[in-house]
């Protein structure tokens, strides 16, 4: 099994052909859902072994797909008047949400009609609800969103979890974070045997937080038996390295990490593209270097690795940027299919009831490979 391309952050789908269903949220989101459906008719059109559940408004949603040749015969629509917005209180969905198209999207998976979900909506409020319906994993005390981070690696990127899911991590969590991370990048990008750091304010063994240095005991025990080669404590500069394949750390740090790594690559960008409009001889630099440009774009094009994955529940939830365009939610729905295709989920429950067993001191191993 071969990792995937620089040019390609999600897995190739194993060769045996099959429908899979995907339920995509398509009121959620900053775009609304004909950029969504625009991203579903991308995905059918590369893919013809996707078929989705679409929730939300009957009326717009039927005739934004009729209008997609690629989706003729391939969407299963149900009606959904509610819509989460971004600046609805989470609290408040679980409470009144119930008619919502991210709720009915959840069910979708809930109810096993479709392998994962697919939403561009309120990142707090669909946490919310998929903890509320499908339930965390036993073992599980705070499920992880995982995000794909661009890296010098073979397959072009790394993993890293937790970035906003909790604020909080205790040392069995972070356990948890490295078994679910490595199941992760063995099932999402193809990485055979992962190499986990645990994110740190420096690599020596004395530094850092008591519950990092109690964490990085229990991982160093739970490595081989996972599956996986821990490398210790790592640093932010190890974040786009080919040293590590999945970085392990708490929300809080891991969201202020992802947002400013998000926000320093936009202002590269408008640098790069100040720089090049500043004279004629730039200009002439810039059509000289044209074909480099345009692969160091689609390298760095955060689209191409839209969709942040919340792990430790029981179903799979993809989370799209809420300002995704159709390149960045066809993006999300490929990750979707690819896990769902690769029987992810049971996987991912094996090594979190081996994690479990591991914080807990028995020793046990799950019996299902991941």
């Amino acid at each position: 099994m071969t990792a995937a391309s620089p040019t390609d952050p999600t897995p190739r789908a194993p060769e045996d052909r099959g429908s899979v269903v995907i339920s995509v949220d398509a009121m959620g989101g900053d775009r609304g859902p004909a950029v969504v459906v625009a991203g579903m008719a991308e995905s059918a059109r590369k893919n013809p072994e996707i078929s989705f559940v679409v929730h939300g408004d009957e009326a717009e949603l039927s005739r934004l797909i009729a209008r997609r040749r690629d989706l003729a015969g391939r969407c299963d629509i149900r009606h959904a008047p509610g819509v989460v917005t971004m600046e609805d209180k989470p609290s408040q969905v679980v409470r009144k949400g119930g008619d919502s198209s991210m709720w009915a999207a959840i069910e979708s998976v809930r109810s096993g009609e479709a392998g994962a979900a697919v939403s561009c909506g309120n990142t707090g409020a669909l946490m919310a609800l998929s903890m509320l319906r499908l339930r965390r994993l036993p073992g599980v005390n705070r499920p992880a969103i995982a995000c794909l981070w661009p890296s010098k690696n073979p397959q072009g990127f790394n993993i890293m979890l937790d970035v906003g899911a909790d604020i909080r991590a205790d040392a069995p969590d972070l356990l948890q974070y490295a078994m679910m991370g490595a199941s992760y990048a063995r099932n999402g990008l193809m990485v055979q045997r992962p190499r986990v750091g645990l994110l740190n304010v420096g690599t020596e063994e004395h530094k850092g937080r008591p519950e990092l240095k109690e964490a990085n005991e229990l991982i160093a025990a739970a490595a081989d038996s996972g599956g996986f080669d821990y490398l210790g404590f790592v640093e932010g500069g190890d974040l786009p390295s080919s040293r590590v394949d999945v970085i392990v750390t708490d929300g809080f740090t891991g969201n202020v990490a992802l947002k400013t790594g998000e926000g320093t690559a936009k202002l590269v960008g408008e640098f790069l593209r100040a720089a090049f409009a500043n004279s004629i001889m730039s200009k002439f630099a810039a059509l000289l270097a044209m074909t480099s440009l345009k692969r160091l774009q689609k390298r760095i094009d955060p689209r191409r690795v839209n969709g942040g994955i919340f792990l430790g529940l029981n179903g799979t939830v993809i989370k799209s940027h809420g300002s995704a365009d159709a390149t960045g939610v066809s993006a999300a729905i490929k990750l979707a299919f690819t896990l769902a295709k690769s029987g992810f989920q049971d996987r991912l429950a094996a090594r979190v009831a081996q994690s479990a067993a591991a914080s807990a001191g028995t020793g046990g191993e799950a019996e299902a490979a991941s």
